[in-house]
């Protein structure tokens, strides 16, 4: 697991190496074990490594035997040694044991075409020589970032924002409507990365560039072909599915550890990695002062069963607010819940226990539908079905305890109609409109300047008009599947919570769940195979108690939460809070209204803003004014790497040291 980041150019031999070595500078977080450079006459990439396989081999950029072809390279392939014996027997002869070269010749052998054949999680870039083109590409499901821009005719990319502002060509410039999307669906959607002109590629595309025009092509799509029968093997084939999945995924030349939050997810990947493991699986975890978050004794007892070495990141009352500057530069993009910041410090704890491999159990509730978010769907359905009935819309009460009491800012009567009256059953996003209103409350806080220049822009209606046909053959939980895993999947749980914290540390996240094959599988089920009324995950519980121990395969969901808007306030609050939340501060941003916000902190303050829409409104508000310090109101100008200190450099694809 790396950084990347480089250029394509019409201009033969205009790449500067320190520019190159700015960009890697700005991400070298990724990749703490070394790096490297390349310049060629139409592409420059750089690199930093966190070498996992082929610790002494692998460095990067990597060629071909006539350093024709260069790439420089994010990710795993975890079925690099099939991939390897598959391209000998076709003639091609490997200098190293890595999964990089793996790619090389595999570009060589089928092209584009080499994409169908990953079992993996990357993002990288291909340069070639023989036609001046550069190839990039990105993960089915993206779970490794790529941005990239086109400026006169050259081509930026980067596992991240702060690498393409390094090197000097890219301006930073507020997208209005990137930010309106995090306020609407809690992140933005691909390709807009919130910086005007910048795009993030979006999951199971790749991109050609040549001759100074870049070419996008989507190579993999969701779908979900329900049969309407379960398989009478379908337990054996998931069982077969889960192994392989993470027996593929504890490949490295390092320990590999596992994130364990009691929880059944990641019980199963940890009980899997543990048996997998040559060492004694070490797992690790988040624990919270606050009881209301606080899940440690189930994450002890899962330890205990699993036999693993647990660490736990104990999260105090300043925790959250010490390191949310620190959350934001890694996310690089506004929030509207604190989750990502316990992930940060749980990657830390990982760091320093020498550990640089986790597996964790994301993707899990998209593919068997472990939400309470599909309940929700069954059970509005189920009430509008008899809209004057008085006891089924009191299943809300069972589905969100935490909103339903008293203290959440409405009563359970509140939260019903709400939820009843959010959208009509025959909109096409009706599984999220709920989030979706409920999120948009942040808006009323937008300055009148800010929202003017949004005027005609519907950021919902361009979600519907963007549907795939296919999606309106679908059944009402692979609809709401389908939205989960675009709209919140690869943009916020396998990005801000996921790689971006785990990467602040250079630790690389596994998924088993997010293995191509299960997925298929897993969308193949009848839906009731994955929710049984209002059971959550059934057939994924009926094949983990061959592994499991009853109270943790029959432990009901528990969904992550962590303090919002509490953790900002209080004695011991840092300074910057109050100056990110000035009201001058808030009006040189531009975004929300000096005087709604300063209403908005006086009820925090107070300790009355209790509510979810309040709580949401708050993190935006501060994660938008420190995001917008950072990547706009001042560069990005990182101290550059040493080059003389690189582990490689190429030139024009002949290695010269």
């Amino acid at each position: 697991m790396c950084g990347i980041a480089g250029i394509a150019t019409q201009h033969a031999g205009s790449i500067g190496i320190e520019k190159l070595a700015r960009m890697a500078a700005a991400i070298q977080h990724r990749g703490p074990d070394g790096y490297g450079f390349y310049t060629g006459l139409h592409a420059g990439f750089a690199h930093v490594r966190l070498s996992i396989i082929d610790v002494a081999g692998g460095a990067q950029p990597l060629t071909n035997e006539d350093g024709q072809i260069v790439i420089t390279y994010n990710g795993e392939v975890y079925n690099h040694v099939e991939l390897r014996r598959e391209l000998e027997s076709c003639g091609h002869v490997f200098r190293t044991r890595s999964d990089t070269e793996v790619l090389v010749h595999a570009y060589e052998e089928w092209g584009a075409h080499m994409l169908s054949r990953l079992n993996g999680q990357f993002a990288f870039a291909i340069s070639d020589a023989r036609d001046q083109s550069v190839f990039i590409a990105r993960d089915r499901f993206g779970v490794r970032p790529l941005f990239f821009t086109e400026q006169h005719g050259n081509l930026y990319f980067a596992s991240e924002l702060k690498a393409l502002l390094a090197s000097g060509d890219v301006k930073a410039a507020v997208d209005p409507q990137a930010l309106d999307e995090v306020f609407t669906f809690w992140a933005m959607r691909p390709p807009r990365s919130g910086l005007r002109g910048i795009h993030s590629l979006e999951p199971g595309t790749y991109g050609l560039w040549r001759g100074g025009k870049l070419l996008l092509h989507r190579y993999y799509e969701l779908d979900f072909p329900e049969r309407a029968v379960e398989p009478r093997d379908a337990i054996e084939r998931l069982d077969e599915l889960m192994r392989m999945g993470v027996d593929l995924r504890m490949r490295a030349d390092v320990p590999v550890g596992a994130y364990l939050s009691g929880g059944l997810d990641s019980s199963i990947t940890a009980t899997l990695a543990a048996a997998a493991s040559p060492h004694t699986l070490r797992s690790f975890s988040i624990t919270f002062d606050d009881p209301r978050f606080d899940e440690s004794a189930y994450q002890r007892d899962a330890a205990r069963a699993i036999g693993s070495m647990h660490s736990i990141a104990s999260m105090g009352a300043n925790t959250i607010a010490d390191s949310f500057p620190d959350v934001i530069w890694h996310t690089e993009t506004p929030l509207t819940r604190t989750a990502a910041a316990p992930m940060f410090h749980l990657a830390r704890l990982t760091k320093n226990a020498g550990i640089k491999v986790v597996l964790t159990g994301e993707g899990a509730d998209e593919l068997f539908l472990g939400y309470d978010l599909f309940k929700e769907v069954a059970v509005r359905r189920f009430c509008l079905r008899r809209p004057n009935s008085t006891a089924r819309p009191r299943l809300f009460d069972r589905l969100y305890p935490y909103l339903l009491d008293g203290g959440s800012g409405g009563g359970g009567e509140f939260w019903r109609r709400f939820f009843l009256e959010a959208g009509a059953p025959d909109d096409p996003l009706f599984s999220h409109l709920p989030r979706i209103q409920l999120t948009s409350w942040i808006k009323q806080f937008y300055s009148a300047e800010f929202g003017a220049g949004l005027s005609g822009i519907d950021v919902v209606e361009e979600v519907r008009q963007s549907l795939p046909t296919r999606f309106f053959r679908w059944s009402a939980l692979n609809q709401a599947a389908y939205l989960e895993m675009t709209l919140l999947l690869s943009p916020y749980l396998l990005s801000s919570q996921g790689d971006r914290m785990a990467m602040a540390h250079g630790v690389e996240g596994r998924f088993p769940f997010l293995d191509h094959r299960l997925f298929e599988f897993a969308a193949a089920l009848p839906t009731g195979s994955r929710l049984c009324g209002l059971k959550e995950k059934e057939i994924l519980r009926r094949w983990a108690r061959r592994i499991l121990p009853d109270r943790i395969s029959k432990r009901g969901k528990q969904p992550y939460r962590a303090p919002d808007a509490p953790s900002f306030f209080g004695p011991d609050a840092p300074e910057y809070i109050g100056d990110a939340l000035s009201a001058g501060s808030i009006r040189d941003t531009g975004v929300f209204s000096p005087t709604a916000v300063t209403g908005l902190v006086r009820r925090c303050q107070s300790g009355r803003a209790t509510g979810v829409r309040e709580n949401q409104a708050l993190v935006a508000v501060l994660s938008t004014q420190l995001w917008h310090d950072r990547f706009v109101a001042q560069p990005v100008n990182p101290r550059m790497l040493d080059v003389a200190g690189a582990d490689v450099v190429l030139q024009d694809a002949i290695p010269v040291s």
